[in-house]
């Protein structure tokens, strides 16, 4: 092995500090000091420059002066470079070495680098608010969220004065300060924090936004830091009565009456509770009140209760009360007006038609019938002793469906038959006797030799239609008209008489002033379009140029409109939490349900912020639809949020009208993870840009310590050159 001389150990030092010398002349030496986990701190570099270091000693300041910004000893070119104070340890330059070896730690060699780059630096506070925003989940309006923090910190160098901490914007009044160490008027010392607690109340349903302000003496002057909620709609109850006022008529007096019922709907989305249900008026006590509503047994949201009323009137004449329910209802209480007349005992009958023509018939053709509806109009039970038809052999009455007695508000039929002997005209009356005053049906009709017109109505009795919603029509029902004689008949008249004609249309082929040939026929359309809940009837009457007057009795029950929306969602506002923009978008059911008693037309469904509808096999069908009572259906909503904060919206339903239901929406979207870059060394050091391990910077570092050491070589001759001389002398 050759053994290395002393001129040969000198040149490689010479070398190696020549390529250090290099490296930190073009900026290597920030790569050698990145392995520090620190920020250096110039203001303890001062303290460590000026006063030496912790263990004592002698101070920098000694030799380099009380301030680096004289460059005394060249000490600027340590500025920010840790490394050459290092090396200049190492080498004992200036016997620094001995003085300092052992006593600095990297941290601090780096303070000091930082104070000698920043010779002027003076001590100062730096607030630091973080994080920038705060996002309350979706939270009941009227309650409270959980609290959430953040921290006010002093990353200066000096104490931090808090000034004023004040709460601004357009919902303010919907967040509180609720604790924490952070006050106004304190003081935070440098690389002290404390904490902000905050929560948030929602005074409305919506998107609620606010800002909190620290005033501080740190550059800037205020730290902000933004605040951000939704409110969800409070669930509530809401009542619907049906009907919504009950009148019981004339009742007999001392008798009760018979009981009607009102359904109290629940239409909203919370329990209904009833604080009272009072009966009241001038003649509450006329009323008895019953049923399963009661101030103990809250109603379910979409459920239902009955009131049960029955009226024993006292005193004759008319008499009034009410029924008054208060209860946690969205829109308040509700009220149902009663009424009736006290009415002494009177039997009273009436007929539908009041009279009969059978026109021109054929003298020994078959019977032609008719039939008169008997009602029971009083308000006591009706006894029939009698139904005969006289005045004419050729006209009898039969018995029909009408017995000995006949309740009240009853109805029977009393067929009459008309069969001529003999040309000319004939007149009868049909004569009911009972407990009811005599009532007497006019009979009129002609026989004849000649051809005639022969009119039948394919109904023969009531036309009973099924019950309707008020202001809905009930399908078409037809009857049709066929002339089953042997000349043409003309109609003369067709219209509706009775008691509620306006409830009632008419339509079809047959129209008056139309003719039917012998066998011919044509079509009477009738619906029914009640205006008011509860029985309705009217009577068709048609009449032909012959005479000839056909009756048609009409029937059916008005249905009260449900009062309030019937439509019933579950949950009413939901919060999807965190979700990753790009990520899989969750996806929310709702369930919608119809708890009224009629079908409920969903017409659109609208939706704002980032969330839409799905549509699958298990969903609502896209509006408008319609669902049938006591029909559910699942809304499936997404929330795929586009950008990172806090997401709001809703979903809006319209119906009929002016009905409408939302759903409070939200929800809270964060960015993707950035991928991390590896570090990778694929040649020269880490440091240089070669691709494999030929690297030219290398190359270039051994040249450059070269230059170098010639230069010293150079610069050192003429001081060696006389030293050789003073020896030689």
């Amino acid at each position: 092995m050759t053994r290395s001389t002393p001129h040969h150990t000198g040149l490689l030092r010479q070398l190696r500090h020549a390529a250090l010398g290099a490296l930190l002349m073009f900026g290597f030496g920030a790569g050698l000091g990145a392995a520090s986990a620190q920020t250096p701190s110039a203001l303890n570099g001062k303290t460590l420059y000026l006063n030496g270091p912790v263990s004592g000693g002698a101070s920098c300041a000694s030799c380099h002066g009380p301030s680096p910004a004289n460059n005394v000893n060249g000490i600027l070119r340590a500025a920010n470079a840790p490394s050459v104070i290092s090396a200049a340890f190492a080498a004992n330059k200036g016997g620094m070495g001995a003085l300092f070896n052992g006593k600095f730690s990297a941290a601090e060699l780096a303070d000091l680098a930082a104070f000698i780059g920043d010779p002027n630096v003076t001590a100062a506070p730096a607030a630091s608010l973080s994080p920038a925003s705060l996002t309350f989940s979706s939270t009941t309006v009227g309650q409270s969220s959980a609290a959430l923090s953040a921290t006010l910190a002093n990353t200066g160098s000096a104490t931090l004065n808090v000034g004023s901490i004040v709460l601004g914007g357009a919902a303010a009044g919907d967040y509180a300060l609720n604790s924490g160490s952070c006050n106004a008027g304190g003081t935070l010392a440098a690389g002290a924090n404390c904490p902000l607690i905050l929560t948030f109340t929602p005074a409305a349903a919506g998107t609620r936004s606010a800002t909190l302000t620290v005033s501080h003496n740190a550059t800037g002057g205020a730290s902000t830091l933004a605040l951000s909620g939704t409110g969800a709609a409070v669930p509530q109850p809401t009542i619907a009565l049906s009907p919504t006022s009950v009148n019981f008529g004339a009742v007999l007096l001392n008798t009760a009456s018979a009981t009607q019922t009102v359904t109290v709907n629940n239409s909203g989305q919370a329990p209904l509770s009833f604080t009272s249900i009072a009966l009241g008026g001038a003649n509450s006590g006329f009323i008895t009140l019953g049923g399963s509503c009661s101030t103990a047994a809250p109603v379910a949201a979409g459920a239902s209760c009955t009131l049960a009323l029955q009226a024993r009137p006292t005193a004759a004449g008319s008499f009034t009360a009410n029924i008054v329910l208060a209860s946690n209802a969205s829109n308040g209480s509700a009220a149902i007006g009663i009424s009736g007349s006290g009415a002494a005992a009177a039997p009273a009958i009436t007929a539908n038609p009041s009279v009969l023509a059978f026109g021109t018939q054929t003298v020994g053709a078959a019977a032609i019938t008719q039939n008169v509806t008997l009602t029971n109009s009083g308000n006591v039970a009706l006894g029939i002793t009698s139904i005969a038809a006289t005045g004419a052999a050729s006209v009898t009455a039969g018995a029909g469906t009408c017995g000995a007695s006949l309740a009240v508000g009853a109805s029977c039929v009393v067929p009459v038959t008309f069969a001529p002997a003999a040309a000319g005209n004939v007149a009868a009356t049909l004569l009911v006797r009972s407990n009811a005053p005599d009532l007497q049906v006019s009979i009129s009709g002609a026989g004849t030799t000649a051809a005639v017109a022969k009119p039948v109505l394919s109904d023969s009795g009531p036309v009973a239609f099924a019950d309707t919603q008020v202001g809905k029509s009930s399908p078409v029902h037809s009857t049709v008209l066929r002339n089953d004689g042997s000349a043409a008949l003309k109609i003369a008249a067709l219209l509706l008489g009775g008691s509620h004609p306006a409830d009632f249309a008419l339509g079809g082929s047959c129209a008056v002033n139309g003719t039917l040939s012998p066998a011919a026929t044509c079509t009477i359309d009738s619906t029914f379009k009640p205006t008011a809940a509860g029985a309705r009837s009217a009577g068709l009457v048609l009449v032909t140029d012959g005479g000839v007057q056909l009756n048609l009795s009409l029937a059916g029950s008005g249905v009260a409109v449900p009062a309030g929306a019937a439509l019933t969602i579950s949950p009413q506002s939901f919060d999807f939490g965190a979700v990753t923009v790009g990520g899989t978008a969750p996806v929310k059911r709702f369930t919608l349900t119809n708890t009224g008693g009629a079908a409920l037309n969903v017409a659109s469904t609208s939706f704002t912020g980032a969330f839409s509808a799905v549509t699958d096999s298990a969903s609502c069908a896209a509006a408008p639809f319609t669902l049938q009572p006591g029909a559910s259906c699942e809304l499936a909503v997404r929330y795929a949020p586009t950008a990172a904060g806090a997401s709001s919206g809703d979903v809006k339903l319209a119906g009929e009208g002016s009905a409408s239901w939302s759903i409070a929406l939200a929800g809270q979207a964060s960015a993707a993870p950035a991928t991390a870059a590896q570090p990778q060394n694929r040649g020269g050091g880490g440091c240089s840009a070669a691709q494999d391990g030929n690297d030219p910077m290398l190359a270039f570092l051994v040249l450059l310590a070269l230059g170098v050491i010639g230069w010293r070589r150079k610069a050192r001759q003429p001081g060696q050159q006389q030293r050789v001389h003073k020896e030689a002398a």
